[in-house]
């Protein structure tokens, strides 16, 4: 272990390397996930606008696409290329801007930033001269930068900034000599990911009859103290109730009070010697709509004498977070792991890949258009908004998550608050509650136009998809469809809600297709708050079918 800790302090200073040969990283790799201070990249051609979120000007938050950040400071173009990067501290006031086709928003705070430059060399040459006059064999020098590039990808796992649930087998299946042999492999795992404070950070949870938590990622910020408390983890013994401690862990395992940092992605690794006893397809549901990817690690896979014990022969497959091959891994024994501990590391810090980290609750920017004409009346108006609260708590609101704007309208619109103004979960739902009643007429067609224009802004809106719903009680006195066909070309996916007189042709015209699915009416204000549930489904619905 110490030699391999003085290679790695070796390799980690060496930024020599690092600068001469540019890594190639894709649209949305983020400078966080970078393992140095400075280094050189090469982003790809082509990237989407969509893929780039930036945060911040000319100083950018890390969470930042770094191709992202090159486009909108102008070093590259559409073509792509190599940039440096070079991380700073974190700050506070990241600031918006609209430049080269890229719209940087603001952010109010982040741990880490960095700033990007144009590469001074040809990104092919190695600036690693000798103070000697003689020219090194070739054979030697080739020698020299082969080795360090091939130790490079251990050095990236220090940075790896992901919050991680390690689930393991402590059935009767496994064994106490297993058990322990399962132990030794998530020391060394914890031990590659360089786990800490401002890394990746790791927790346990045992799976048997019952699970249980042995340690929160809080608990434990060195990989020596994870390692010390894994030494300490008691075999329990019980059937594999793999699906059962997947559920505790989704449940009660990332929580902010335990360790959890928001914006980070949520990771459970679930060990399973054997196969498990109960049924996992139902947890895994559960981790997919929280946010949580789950990876399933086997070993000792039942053998064809076996094979009619196990109770659903496809359970890595329903029990992922998608079924693509990345997210499960297969080792023939425990006696013969360590060829799979770099792998496993590699996986879980792969950001990129990481496909469940985003879901429809804290990846969306809801919109609510609102009818404040003198027909709804005050008390009506306040049964209104509490169906607009009752619908955003369901949503993650934060400046990196789902965001809540709303506008009201009769001839006239008024922008109650726009994206970046509540971005706290209790701030929106306060904002909502006090929004004051207007009264006057009904112009829906001039309220979407609004809306669109003031509300939907590139610059203040996030980086989820963008829902509107409209909520109205009566005729429009002027054309809706236009307006709305407009809204849903600038991908804007539209909800109508009806009331009372709201008539239904006016409805189906504004709501997207299909029509069935995103229309909804109710005879009576006291009956919008049965629509709360059927809007947040739709909203996941169209948020899945589209990713």
């Amino acid at each position: 272990m110490s030699v391999q800790s003085a290679v790695l302090h070796v390799l980690g200073s060496n930024n020599d390397i690092c600068l001469s040969v540019p890594k190639p990283i894709t649209c949305e790799t983020r400078a966080a996930d970078l393992p140095d201070i400075s280094q050189l990249v090469l982003c790809p051609a082509n990237c989407t606008l969509w893929k780039l979120s930036v945060f911040g000007s000319g100083v950018y938050a890390s969470i930042s696409s770094i191709c992202g950040a090159g486009v909108h400071s102008g070093i590259i173009g559409a073509s792509g290329g190599p940039l440096e990067v070079h991380k700073l501290p974190g700050r506070t006031s990241y600031l918006s801007s609209y430049a080269h086709g890229i719209q940087a928003q603001e952010l109010s705070r982040w741990t880490t930033s960095f700033t990007v430059a144009r590469t001074i060399s040809s990104p092919m040459e190695v600036s690693s001269q000798t103070s000697s006059s003689a020219i090194p064999p070739p054979g030697a020098a080739k020698k020299t930068v082969k080795k360090n590039l091939k130790k490079t990808p251990a050095a990236e796992k220090r940075d790896c900034q992901v919050d991680i649930a390690l689930i393991l087998d402590s059935s009767y299946h496994i064994g106490h000599r297993r058990f322990n042999l399962q132990k030794n492999f998530i020391g060394r795992l914890a031990a590659m990911l360089k786990v800490g404070p401002d890394g990746p950070r790791v927790g346990v949870v045992q799976a048997s009859e019952t699970p249980r938590i042995e340690f929160y990622l809080g608990n434990y910020s060195m990989p020596k103290d994870v390692m010390f408390a894994l030494k300490e983890t008691a075999y329990i013994g019980g059937n594999t109730n793999t699906g059962k401690a997947i559920l505790h862990t989704v449940r009660n395992f990332f929580n902010p009070d335990y360790g959890v940092r928001r914006g980070h992605p949520r990771i459970i690794v679930a060990f399973v010697d054997g196969w498990p006893s109960d049924n996992l397809e139902d947890a895994a549901v559960m981790a997919r709509e929280s946010g949580v990817n789950v990876f399933v690690v086997t070993v000792a896979k039942p053998i064809p004498e076996e094979m009619a014990l196990v109770r659903d022969q496809d359970f890595m497959k329903k029990a992922v977070c998608k079924d693509n091959g990345f997210f499960t891994m297969t080792m023939p024994s425990w006696f013969s792991t360590n060829k799979f501990v770099k792998p496993l590391a590699q996986k879980v810090c792969s950001v990129d890949q990481l496909l469940c980290s985003k879901t429809c609750y804290n990846s969306v920017n809801l919109g609510f258009l609102i009818d404040g004409s003198s027909s709804v009346g005050d008390t009506n108006f306040r049964l209104v908004l509490n169906l607009l609260m009752a619908i955003a708590r369901n949503f993650d609101i934060s400046e990196i998550g789902s965001r809540v704007g709303a506008v009201q309208f009769t001839y006239d619109q008024r922008l109650e608050f726009g994206f970046n103004e509540n971005t706290r979960k209790d701030d929106a739902l306060r904002a909502i509650q006090n929004i004051p009643y207007m009264s006057g007429g009904t112009a829906t067609g001039d309220a979407i136009t609004y809306t669109v224009e003031n509300l939907f802004q590139p610059r203040t809106v996030g980086i989820g998809k963008k829902f509107l719903i409209i909520i109205t009680d009566g005729q429009s006195y002027d054309d809706v469809r236009g307006p709305a066909i407009a809204a849903q070309r600038e991908g804007i996916t539209v909800y109508s809600v009806g009331v009372a007189w709201a008539p239904m042709e006016d409805l189906r015209a504004m709501a997207s297709e299909p029509k069935d699915t995103h229309t909804f009416f109710t005879r009576e204000f006291t009956g919008l708050e049965q629509l709360e549930l059927p809007i947040v489904r739709g909203i996941c619905r169209d948020f899945t079918e589209s990713t």
